[in-house]
């Protein structure tokens, strides 16, 4: 079985909820993207005494803030509504008593599946977004950051790739850990619980000095693009160059290297759902059922 068949079957049961957020959301990151394109045209209206570009700019922030509001307030509800029906089911099976601590944990893992539908894989939207409407719109500006953009990608997706393999190893240690929690504490002896808890805190800072590395490294990937792009822009302008023209290439370049944060958070994200779903496959799927 796939090891995100879980989210598939959780999509699929609740699709048309997911799908009506998923859009409103995809429309958000749209009028977000097109934000610096208006701003940007705007200043260069004013500067010639047009008062046009500032308006059709205040008409689409409006859209974009009814639309944001819209889809804020139905998240909420839908995916407390998700979370709810899902751990009710899968609370209410009978266990016997030695597999409470495992059910105890299962049902704070099965949180991170709803948590991936309702934060994480907006994150992705919001990435794509910000990585490939970035480049579409920069191509439009100057077709050399757009180069130096997608040079940038290879050594990315390697880290990430390594980063990921990493970190699915590291959370499958604190998983294993947190799946005998319920047991160690009933047991109400003061060595276990302490070693329970620092073991915990062992695999914690593991994946936080992981986690560290890997934003330095993409910092600095970061740094070399906003240089590049920079000079670039410059150099092939001149002197001459608009306003409003500089307002949208370094909001542009921002965006994208923001989508480039996002990759490691979604390898992150991604590894450990990878290892909850191994534990927690059985019991949601009858939860769903």
């Amino acid at each position: 079985m796939s090891r995100f068949s879980l989210l598939k079957k959780l999509f699929l049961k609740y699709k048309y909820q997911l799908v009506f957020t998923y859009t409103l959301f995809a429309l958000e990151m749209l009028g977000t993207l097109l934000r610096p394109f208006f701003i940007g045209e705007a200043v260069n209206g004013l500067i010639k005494g047009s008062y046009n570009g500032l308006i059709i700019l205040s008409i689409q922030h409006i859209i974009w803030l009814v639309i944001g509001t819209v889809r804020h307030m139905y998240d909420t509800r839908t995916y407390s509504s998700i979370y709810t029906s899902l751990v009710t089911k899968l609370l209410s099976r009978r266990y016997e008593n030695a597999e409470i601590s495992k059910l105890s944990a299962h049902s704070t893992l099965a949180r991170e599946f709803i948590d991936f539908l309702e934060y994480d894989f907006n994150f992705i939207i919001e990435a794509f977004y910000n990585l490939f409407g970035s480049l579409v719109l920069l191509f439009f500006y100057d077709r050399k950051v757009v180069l130096v953009c997608l040079a940038i990608l290879a050594p990315v997706m390697i880290i990430s790739y390594f980063y990921g393999r990493r970190l699915t190893r590291l959370n499958r240690h604190k998983n294993d850990e947190l799946e005998t929690q319920v047991s160690i504490i009933s047991t109400r002896d003061p060595i276990a619980i302490n070693q329970h808890y620092l073991a915990l805190r062992k695999w914690q800072i593991k994946i936080s000095d992981r986690e560290a590395w890997n934003f330095g490294m993409m910092e600095l990937l970061v740094l070399i693009v906003i240089t590049i792009s920079l000079l670039i822009t410059v150099k092939s302008t001149g002197p001459i160059i608009l306003a409003g023209d500089v307002i949208g290439i370094y909001n542009y370049i921002l965006k994208f290297v923001s989508g480039l944060d996002t990759i490691p958070y979604i390898v992150q994200r991604l590894s450990s759902l990878k290892d909850i779903s191994r534990r927690v496959e059985f019991d949601v799927e009858e939860a769903l059922d």
